[in-house]
């Protein structure tokens, strides 16, 4: 009797010890079947900086859900060898076509330039405006003073808003301590027509940089400033219930003007122009004009 009782103990014992290692060897297998299912990319195998090449030693392979892929990822880290980081990228951060130039750009400053963007250097008078204060990420806004032949009186006219500075002097890096780059000449981020209004800005007048906050993307509407404004001749008022047109965007102009005059000409247009005709008799009067 005992002898069955231990038979029965054994057989049962057994059955449990069986269906155990069913499930744990399901819950192993599942385990493996997700490891498979993960996807290898490319990340940073350190810290990189903006405008660094890639090596294969700053590279390096992390696991990543196949269920959720990476927009822009890379699987090789060959592909990538010789591109710059157009930002600074963190250790074990996946490396994506958005953060890195485009192959083939080169290193240094042309790494920086995304597509369809252009770099330009303007010199600035270090003891007037503040380049002794910029540097690389900085924003700011660009002034020209000049004079015109058919008009002596000196003219300050905003030309760009919201620049972003790409390098100070030849310093493409900020400074590890946050300390200013003194330099005279900056180079900034501009679209091609951004580019060329700063281009002919510089060939007529005296350059001035206008630091501005980074998170400020207000771009306002400026008209020039003539120095008769300055001794109290009164500016150009706009009626009552009616408002001058808002800049949606940084360019001043609807296309590049042959000279600052006429960039001038262009940001001084009338608001609204009323014209009345008496008889034979015709006026016209405008209001709301930068100037």
């Amino acid at each position: 009797m005992n002898g069955r009782r231990l038979t029965t103990a054994f057989l049962i014992a057994l059955l449990i010890s069986g269906l155990c290692t069913w499930v744990l060897s399901r819950k192993m297998g599942t385990h493996a079947a997700e490891r498979v299912a993960d996807q290898h990319y490319v990340a940073a195998s350190r810290p990189l900086q903006s405008g660094e090449q890639l090596k294969p030693d700053s590279m390096e392979l992390v696991n990543w859900p196949a269920s959720n892929p990476i927009a822009g990822g890379f699987l090789k880290p060959e592909d990538l060898v010789g591109r710059s980081v157009l930002y600074p990228v963190e250790k074990d951060q996946p490396l994506t076509d958005k953060l890195l130039s485009t192959a083939g750009s080169g290193p240094g400053l042309a790494a920086r330039i995304p597509a369809g963007m252009r770099a330009i250097s303007l010199k600035s008078d270090e003891i007037m405006g503040v380049a002794g204060f910029l540097s690389p990420g900085s924003h700011l806004d660009v002034l020209v003073t000049y004079r015109t032949d058919k008009n002596p009186e000196p003219v300050t006219l905003t030309v760009l808003q919201d620049a972003e500075v790409l390098a100070a002097g030849q310093k493409i890096q900020p400074d590890p301590d946050g300390k200013p780059v003194t330099a005279t000449v900056v180079t900034l981020l501009l679209t091609p027509e951004d580019a060329q209004r700063a281009v002919l800005a510089s060939s007529q007048g005296a350059i001035h940089f206008i630091l501005r906050s980074g998170s400020d993307k207000v771009h306002v509407q400026e008209s020039a400033m003539a120095m008769s404004q300055l001794s109290g001749a009164p500016a150009p008022t706009v009626p009552t219930g009616l408002t001058a047109p808002v800049v949606q965007k940084s360019s001043l102009v609807t296309h590049a003007p042959k000279n600052l005059g006429e960039l001038e000409k262009q940001q001084s247009k009338p608001a609204f122009v009323i014209e009345t005709i008496s008889g034979d008799k015709q006026s016209t009067e405008s209001f709301g004009g930068g100037k």
